[in-house]
């Protein structure tokens, strides 16, 4: 009886230790019962790297969530892409990269972004690959750069593959070959994970799955009933997307070097500097130079140094203008940060510009009827001021500085450089003035 007992022990400690010795890791069960859906039809930019964090950092709030997202891309930024291969590195929430709607294609880095991914979906008729890299409008042509770029790409994608258990020539093959693979072969080749139409198949496909989150592999078991939550852009990262465009930031940026260099050149207008600081903060951010809330704090000082300087420069609204844009795009961009989850609300913002705005208007409307009321004749005339002499023309004939400008006057008096006159006649057919001294 008791040899038995030992040899039923015995059996039983190799059994449950059979996966160690054998070198087999054990599978943990991954219950979803949450999908959060993304959208991204754009160029991957930064605006789309904050995006994805923000999503990631609300799904861990969530367990049992199941990130999906919807990727339709020419391809992007190499440094957002690799930014945003680390963030799937760090995440403990399954990521479904899925290229949709029909038509779609994961290009260049979208194919990247995708071999990252834990699982990769896509729907009849869309393509992933073409992933060489090129510059801004055309291919590298410098042979050791290229070299470079596509050995690292190249090395990325095979290490991620291989760790996800996919085709790694393949994925190679994308950014060695510009090669590109439709929905079907991609399927053949073991690129992805599935051919799906909807979100109702997505589950299917994937129920069952295995996938490795950080070095342990897990199953996906789907719970009987299952929350799809929708997760659009908010305003402020739809509004980053379109700066952040490679394109529009490279404008933005030649621009606001153009309107600081023309404010050096000619000083004092203030409104060519403080449109290309608008510029060039915006380019920063852009090109991830400026951190997003370093970015938004400068956004925000500039706004508030901007209203401000309308208050003692004539640019005709302009400045004000600026100065409402900068406060706008810096409330929007701020507390965007993957530490953290902090937001100020939509109603907020808006309140406090539609604050500025109406005060600002109103302050207009004011001066506007009330200048309706002055004769523009002796408004502008410069009777009874004060001036003082610059230098002698003539005799008779001076120049005279009056209220910040130089005019030519006339006096009988014997006047001299640095004497203090007075504005006795303003001639409006001639423009010349006739002073007298001031005793």
């Amino acid at each position: 009886m008791k040899t038995k007992l030992i040899l039923t022990l015995s059996v039983f400690f190799v059994l449950c230790n059979f996966t160690v010795w054998a070198g087999i890791d054990p599978i943990e069960n991954l219950s979803v019962s949450r999908v959060q859906v993304l959208d991204i039809e754009a160029t991957i930019n930064p605006a789309i790297a904050n995006y994805i964090q923000t999503e990631l950092n609300l799904a861990e709030k969530h367990p049992g969530s199941l990130l999906v997202i919807r990727l339709n891309t020419p391809g992007g930024l190499v440094s957002t892409t690799k930014d945003i291969l680390a963030m799937f590195g760090r995440s403990k929430t399954p990521i479904t990269v899925w290229v949709t709607p029909e038509g779609a294609s994961a290009t260049s880095a979208g194919a990247i972004i995708a071999s990252g991914a834990h699982l990769i979906l896509m729907s009849p008729g869309t393509n992933i690959g073409a992933a060489t890299p090129v510059g801004l409008g055309e291919d590298i042509k410098e042979s050791d750069g290229r070299s470079k770029a596509i050995n690292d790409l190249q090395a990325l994608v095979k290490s991620l593959s291989e760790t996800r258990g996919r085709n790694a020539a393949a994925f190679s093959e994308m950014i060695g070959k510009s090669s590109s693979f439709p929905a079907d072969e991609a399927m053949k080749k073991h690129i992805i994970d599935g051919v799906v139409s909807n979100l109702d198949q997505v589950r299917t496909v994937l129920a069952d799955k295995i996938i490795v989150i950080q070095g342990k592999k897990h199953m996906l078991k789907f719970a009987p009933i299952v929350e799809v939550v929708e997760r659009p852009m908010d305003a402020g990262q739809r509004l980053l997307n379109v700066l952040a465009h490679p394109s529009t930031a490279y404008i933005l940026f030649i621009i606001g070097a153009l309107l600081l260099y023309f404010e050096f050149q000619a000083p004092g207008g203030y409104i060519a500097g403080a449109v290309g600081i608008l510029c060039l903060l915006t380019a920063g951010i852009a090109f991830q130079v400026l951190p997003l809330n370093f970015g938004a704090i400068a956004l925000l000082i500039a706004g508030v140094g901007l209203l401000v300087l309308e208050v003692f420069v004539t640019s005709y609204g302009l400045l004000g203008v600026a100065g409402v844009v900068c406060l706008g795009a810096g409330s929007l961009f701020l507390y965007r940060h993957e530490d953290g989850w902090l937001t100020i609300q939509y109603s907020v913002i808006f309140s406090a510009l539609a604050g500025v705005v109406t005060f600002g208007s109103f302050l207009v409307w004011y001066f506007a009827r009330e200048n309706s009321k002055v004769d523009k004749r002796q408004f502008f005339n410069l009777v009874s001021q004060q001036g003082e002499i610059l230098s002698a023309l003539g005799h008779d004939t001076f120049q005279v500085k009056v209220k910040g400008e130089i005019w030519r006057a006339r006096s009988n008096e014997q006047l001299a450089v640095g004497d203090t006159v007075k504005v006795t006649e303003h001639s409006q057919d001639n423009l010349i003035l006739t002073v007298s001294k001031l005793s």
